[in-house]
């Protein structure tokens, strides 16, 4: 029987040769799956920086993102002469695969691995070697005519390319969310409209306060959303600012002048976008503050999630204990243990969604803060927290407005029945009066007994 391993979700037979391909490199020789489109740098990183269990194959923009950035170096170094016409072209097709989404299964390293990225980029040069050579009709792992360094990373280092390639993935992956936080704002507006007439109790320090209508209270959320969601695209665009073709620590040292000059316009083509070069690459190096404060953007917009998520559970409380101000639409039972009992479980799961984003903020904030001297090797981590944060928040968002927002319905009894209690009234009464008037009122008699005389 044959022995298995598993390496990187792909299974290796220890025992059949014809089930794998040995590569070697200068530490040594390892056993490649025969079919696999990467390499001994991939599958080093796997044997070494493995630990977290979130792998580059699970983030499918970033790999889009790494593809367009390599077809434009590929371009670029096609136009300055760098790359033979066969070579330079067999890598373009190759990245146009991997840009339609396919082989994403052999991105198998940590996406959190140390070494400033080295095992991303590596992982993606390799996997587009073996593509551009199997369609030049070459063995995999032959590595010739098309050379994962010498050719498909020409004129790149890995500081340029994921510094790149991560940004272009966070603001691909920001797209979805864009869309639901639009959704969720226009649904706000709309029960703002739907409540006006609708006439409650306001609260202060969790104590009774003044009449409010209901719509009242949903218009500030819905403008606390909109200015979130505009803070959080000014700090998106933001990231459409990029070093490629700085190298490593922003000389530009390894990539030729005419390279230089045509790789962001080709990026241009490439993604669609209207990407511009860093003022100072040695800066876009060193520090990586546009991802701390786009990342800081949507923390505070989780933040603020979290708030009106929380209100909504206690307008809601109830039914008959509770504030019973609103209902939120019921969507599955609420205990094992009480019949009938319906909890607010879709805003626990948006307020739970926004812890996790603000969990994900902190690593990408100590990630700003441990950088040293010329370049960041931590950047990555904090891409990839963002590219977590968005999705989560992406998947929240669509449940909170489509399962909960959209059919909140009012209480209009019991609105009305608080709003005709005891504080609000007193304090109309001040408006009246004065507050010194009032006070003295209050001194001198009980409740009952204000209350028959605003009668």
């Amino acid at each position: 029987m044959k022995a298995i391993k598993i390496v990187g979700g792909i299974s290796i037979s220890q025992n059949d040769k014809f089930d794998k391909r040995i590569e070697r490199d200068c530490f040594g020789k390892l056993d490649i799956p025969k079919n696999a489109l990467y390499g001994i740098q991939t599958l080093r990183t796997v044997k070494n920086l493995s630990f977290s269990g979130q792998l580059l194959k699970n983030f499918p923009e970033y790999i889009v993102s790494l593809a367009m950035v390599k077809k434009a170096a590929a371009s670029a170094n096609l136009e300055a002469g760098i790359l033979a016409p066969s070579i330079g072209t067999a890598i373009v097709n190759a990245c146009d695969q991997l840009i339609q989404g396919d082989y994403q299964d052999h991105f198998i390293v940590d996406i959190l691995h140390g070494g400033g990225g080295i095992g991303t980029n590596m992982n993606v040069n390799e996997v587009l070697a073996n593509l551009a050579n199997e369609s030049l009709e070459v063995a995999l792992g032959s590595y010739t005519p098309v050379h994962p360094i010498e050719h498909v990373n020409a004129s790149q280092s890995t500081s340029d390319v994921c510094h790149t390639s991560i940004r272009l993935a966070i603001v691909r992956c920001f797209e979805r969310l864009d869309h639901e936080l639009t959704k969720m704002h226009d649904t706000m507006e709309k029960k703002s409209q739907e409540f006006i007439e609708i006439t409650t109790i306001s609260r202060t320090c969790l104590q009774d306060a003044m009449r409010v209508q209901l719509g009242e209270v949903f218009s500030g959320y819905a403008s606390v959303l909109k200015r979130r969601h505009h803070s959080l695209k000014v700090s998106i665009k933001s990231l459409l600012t990029v070093n490629l073709g700085a190298t490593v620590i922003g000389n530009g040292v390894g990539a030729p002048e005419k390279y230089k000059k045509v790789v962001i316009g080709k990026l241009r083509e490439v993604t669609n976008m209207n990407v511009e070069l860093r003022d100072n690459l040695f800066d876009a190096a060193q520090n990586i503050d546009d991802l701390a404060n786009m990342s800081k953007q949507l923390s505070l917009l989780a933040t603020s999630l979290i708030k009106v998520a929380k209100d909504l559970r206690l307008l809601s409380s109830g039914p008959e204990a509770g504030f019973s101000e609103i209902n939120l639409p019921s969507v599955q039972a609420g205990s094992s243990f009480f019949p009938g009992k319906v909890n607010p479980v879709v805003p626990e799961t948006m307020i739970q969604s926004c812890f996790q984003v603000l969990g994900c903020d902190r690593v990408v904030q100590a990630a700003l803060e441990h950088g040293e001297l010329d370049l960041n090797v931590f950047e990555g981590m904090a891409g990839a927290n963002i590219l977590n944060g968005l999705t989560m928040l992406t998947n929240s968002a669509h449940s909170f407005t489509e399962r909960c927002l959209k059919d909140i319905t009012s209480n209009e009894e019991r609105c009305r029945e608080l709003s005709n209690t005891f504080i609000p009234v007193i304090t109309e009464l001040k408006e009246r009066l004065g507050y010194s008037a009032v006070s003295k009122l209050m001194i001198e008699h009980d409740r009952e007994s204000i209350k028959k005389l605003l009668e």
